[in-house]
């Protein structure tokens, strides 16, 4: 047996990774590591993978005064001692975190709950970090000793790469992950979101638990594959994972019963036994055949939530309000939407607005067929929804991401602006969502990835309007440059509007388009939404409403 044996019960470890001949990996062009990774050319050899991982990590670059193996030989007597460490409390920061032992033997077991007190102690600004056992208990398969495993695991911890985010440490990190994964869920796996949200009273509470699928509920094998390519190509690899496993949760019981009364325990136990499901390789290929937005897009996602959080002052852990609160009966009457229908409206928006109360800014009933009066209700909130009744008791609406005020950039030019967020629904006589274009065929737009590039006129009388030169300032993601660097501006027509009209989305017809009165409106396919007509083409409204986000 190698060297890297010590940790190892070898009768639980998949027999075929002991008997592989071992290569050497000789390869060090990015796009080469990330194709062997994606095709576990290292975890055939448990000595291979060992070595890789190593070269991996060492590469990490990491703050100037990053633990090592020494500091841990010099400090694990003192903080251990004789004791038994399996007596030994752990840190709050991993306090209800599972610790998976995996494939380790005895040693191994105790060895992973000393590593993280010395961690602890090491890192005193780790506040939050769930993810951290399971990743000690899997470089300890890997590891000569534990002072060789504590030093890797610093190394993760301590990188200061700001493009590279590989572990949560803070409650804030943790939980606008969770909201940034619920964004993807609702964008990419919408069959999912639709389940979740119907057996679910906080959906938010379910997808909190997409770190702990890879990190405690998945076998040792399949996390192992993830490991392989996280530690080349980074975090946007666990988003990927956790949204494949959801896809194969979703059709494996698509139609059955609950087995449990809990959708969260349902799915802690599919991920368990995957193996009699979905194979690693399975996994991994539906993982990468997501089309997911860019790393870029995905970071300002992150930063837009995690912005929100603090704002709303939530940046340690405590109870999260129940998402379904946001809309009930008490504080909720509009003449158009139910409850229920409005909840459903909720769980389709972004997390980070979810998180707030429907406001009821502006309705024809009492303000007035006026869009003047629509603009002066509307401007300075940011996003809107508005909602539509005809006269033929059709309903539809739209997910407006920017504040209305924007539309006097373009002086008196009727000019396009919004983001990627916005989207188009009907909710009446059937419910239909239509997305943004780009988010289902990301290969309508080019790769271009300067946002200066963004200048050439649009190709109608419509002109795109202006982009802050740091999207980050605002809580819009989706703003990178890809969308301002189209082959046709018209995918990217989100919303515009002057004293004659609004419209919603643009190219070869418009998803809405509103006359001044808000009398009538029309309403066709049109190249943003790639939507069929939210209502009939021609109408007339019956009542409209917009409805804001309230703190």
């Amino acid at each position: 047996m190698d060297e890297y044996n010590r940790f190892v019960d070898w009768d639980k470890m998949d027999v075929t990774v002991q008997s592989q001949d071992a290569k050497e990996l000789t390869c060090t062009e990015f796009q080469e590591l990330k194709q062997l990774a994606r095709q576990g050319y290292w975890a055939k050899n448990h000595s291979l993978r060992a070595k890789v991982y190593h070269r991996l990590i060492s590469n990490i670059p990491c703050r100037t005064v990053t633990p090592d193996a020494n500091v841990y030989r010099d400090i694990i007597v003192k903080i251990v001692g004789k004791r038994n460490s399996s007596s030994l409390p752990l840190p709050e920061f991993v306090d209800n975190s599972l610790v998976p032992t995996y494939c380790l033997n005895a040693e191994g077991i105790g060895a992973v709950r000393k590593i993280i007190l010395c961690i602890a102690n090491q890192f005193p600004d780790i506040s939050f970090c769930p993810a951290l056992p399971s990743v000690i208990a899997l470089l300890l398969h890997y590891s000569r000793d534990e002072a060789e495993c504590f030093e890797q695991v610093c190394r993760i911890l301590a990188c200061n790469d700001p493009s590279k985010r590989l572990i949560d440490q803070t409650f804030l990190a943790f939980e606008s992950s969770c909201m940034t994964f619920g964004d993807l869920v609702n964008k990419y796996c919408q069959a999912a979101h639709k389940l979740m949200v119907a057996v679910s009273e906080d959906v938010l509470e379910v997808y909190s638990d997409w770190q702990r699928w890879l990190f405690g509920e998945l076998p040792m094998v399949y996390i192992a594959r993830v490991f392989d390519v996280f530690l080349v190509e980074g975090y946007k690899v666990l988003y990927r994972v956790a949204l494949a496993l959801l896809k194969f949760f979703h059709k494996v019981r698509a139609g059955q019963p609950m087995e449990s009364d809990s959708i969260q325990q349902d799915i802690r136990a599919f991920v368990r036994d995957i193996a009699k499901s979905v194979s690693p390789e399975r996994l991994l290929e539906k993982a990468f055949a997501i089309r997911l937005f860019s790393r870029k897009e995905i970071q300002l996602l992150q930063m837009a939530n995690e912005k929100a959080l603090q704002q709303k002052g939530i940046t340690v852990k405590q109870k999260r309000q129940n998402v379904h609160l946001a809309v009930h009966a008490e504080n909720f009457k509009s003449e158009i939407v139910s409850v229920k229908e409005m909840r459903d409206i909720w769980s389709w928006i972004p997390e980070r607005f979810a998180l707030c109360q429907p406001l009821l800014l502006f309705t024809t009933l009492e303000h007035g067929c006026s869009l003047s009066r629509f603009y002066s209700h509307s401007e300075g909130h940011e996003p809107t929804l508005l909602l539509i009744n005809t006269t033929a008791k059709e309903v539809c609406g739209a997910y407006l991401s920017t504040d209305w005020s924007e539309r006097r950039r373009g002086g008196n030019k009727l000019s396009f602006f919004g983001t990627g967020e916005c989207f188009v629904f009907r909710l009446q006589p059937e419910v239909e969502r239509y997305e943004w274009v780009i988010i289902k065929h990301p290969e309508l737009a080019t790769t271009g990835s300067e946002l200066e590039n963004h200048a050439s006129p649009a190709s109608s009388t419509l002109s795109s309007g202006s982009v802050p030169s740091d999207p980050s300032d605002r809580l819009s993601p989706f703003l990178s440059a890809r969308h301002f660097n189209l082959p046709s501006k018209t995918a990217s027509m989100f919303m515009a509007g002057s004293s004659e009209c609004i419209i919603i989305g643009g190219g070869d017809g418009q998803a809405l388009y509103l006359d001044a009165d808000l009398n009538h409106g029309r309403t066709s396919h049109c190249n943003t939404f790639n939507n069929q007509p939210l209502c009939s083409e021609s109408f007339q409204i019956s009542v409209l409403e917009v409805w804001g986000f309230r703190d």
